[in-house]
């Protein structure tokens, strides 16, 4: 079975996926624009830091100044003149960082890589004073605030993600309510009801298509049940007309010629079995498995209904000297169609009688099993295939290589009565050599 996709949880993801690439793209270029940002104001600092120290006087004002914003921005410089150090900062050491000036004197920005980390470095000079000063700035200290921004919105933006896939999830869900009325419309349609589907306002444009296709495929569907209900009530009405003339004729003819009794009776049996054909197509063109609430139930007494199929049925076991033993748990009830329920017992015990020998045995068994009616059939006749098993039920199936006849309905037509009483029939080799049919029923048959 093809792994199932829903389609709203899809919705939900592509939106939210498209939303965090948003995201991470306008991330991105935070980070850059902050990144160039915070590269040309520090540059400008140590700018203005180097101007300080080569116009003021550093002794003074200024010079606590650019002390104060060497601390603040971890701003190392050294101002020195031709032949000695004017000013420092406390942490810069000239023999330390003296060699690294000397092969960067070109003055202007540059990058160097000193105790491990990065530096940016400041070189400028005053001609006329013949001064030049040294500034330089770990780039570490330059993104400090700049990575505490970068994580504060991250933070936020996994806020509003988690945000997004909550307001996404309430209201994808709630337009495929929309979606989820239109299926409970579909599933509500019956061979009862085959209007065509009426769209609540809002309407959704995707779904007008789907709708006007449903709505042509009911309305063949409701010509097609029409023209064959009409067909049904025809065919009822000319068979059986000419199937009940033949049989009034051969009761004449019986007691006119009492000589052509025997072959009478025969041509009887056929009339008879052509109208059981009959009534068993009729039967099985008008149930409907799915329709449960427009099935007329009553409390069913089991034991008596058992009693009155093998009373219809008499006929026919005696003529084959049938043995039927039945076994009903006494004030046994079911609440159920007691009609369809009589055929369908009367259709599987007929069945266990035809396949079994003369002298043969039919064992029938009732009884409750917690809240369900267990109904077996045994009979000892000719052991069934495993591949039998497999077809029985099908329409007009019927084993080859027996010489009983039948129409192959009869438990085809057993499966749906079963099926509207949403119960279980199933088939198994009997220890007594034939066939089992164990059915399955509920006590009460849910709407």
């Amino acid at each position: 079975m093809a792994n199932l996709v829903s389609l709203q949880s899809k919705l939900v993801k592509t939106s939210l996926f498209s939303s965090m690439v948003a995201g991470m793209l306008a991330l991105l270029l935070f980070v850059a624009i902050s990144l160039y940002q915070t590269m040309q104001v520090q540059d400008q600092l140590m700018d203005e830091v180097s101007d300080m120290l080569l116009i003021s006087d550093v002794t003074r004002a200024a010079g606590q100044q650019v002390d104060e914003l060497s601390d603040e921005f971890d701003i190392q410089y050294l101002l020195k003149d031709q032949h000695q150090v004017l000013t420092q900062s406390k942490d810069f050491y000239i023999e330390k960082h003296s060699k690294v000036f000397d092969d960067n004197w070109i003055p202007g920005y540059h990058f160097i890589w000193q105790d491990q980390q990065l530096w940016r470095t400041y070189v400028a000079e005053d001609s006329e004073l013949k001064m030049s000063v040294w500034v330089m700035q770990p780039i570490g200290q330059r993104f400090k605030e700049l990575a505490q921004n970068m994580l504060l919105y991250g933070v936020i933006l996994i806020l509003l993600w988690l945000l997004q896939w909550g307001i996404l999830h309430y209201s994808v869900k709630r337009q495929f309510k929309i979606i989820h009325q239109l299926s409970k419309d579909i599933a509500e349609k019956n061979a009862d009801d085959l209007a065509p589907i009426q769209q609540k306002a809002p309407q959704l444009k995707e779904l007008q298509p789907m709708v006007w296709q449903l709505n042509q495929l009911l309305q063949r569907l409701q010509q097609s049940l029409l023209a064959e209900q009409r067909f049904t009530a025809d065919a009822s009405h000319e068979l059986r007309s000419p199937l009940s003339a033949i049989q009034m004729r051969l009761q004449v003819l019986k007691r006119k010629y009492p000589d052509l009794s025997q072959d009478l009776v025969s041509m009887q049996n056929d009339v008879n079995r052509g109208t059981q054909v009959l009534e068993n197509l009729l039967l099985l063109a008008r149930l409907d498995p799915t329709n449960t609430s427009q099935l007329p139930k009553t409390q069913v007494n089991l034991q008596l209904l058992v009693t009155e199929v093998l009373g219809a049925l008499q006929p026919f076991s005696l003529e084959k000297k049938t043995d039927i033993n039945s076994q009903v748990e006494s004030q046994l009830f079911i609440l159920a169609n007691e009609k369809l329920l009589f055929s369908c017992l009367r259709n599987l015990i007929d069945n266990a009688i035809r396949y079994t020998p003369i002298n043969g045995q039919v064992m029938i068994q009732i009884y409750q099993h917690e809240d369900k009616i267990m109904i077996r059939i045994d009979d000892n006749g000719q052991g069934v295939t495993p591949e039998v098993l497999t077809h029985l039920g099908e329409r007009f199936y019927r084993v080859l290589g027996t010489k009983t006849q039948g129409s192959g309905l009869g438990i085809s037509i057993c499966k749906k009565i079963i099926d509207l009483h949403q119960g279980d029939i199933s088939f198994s080799q009997s220890s007594y050599g034939g066939l089992s049919v164990l059915l399955q029923l509920p006590l009460t048959i849910h709407a």
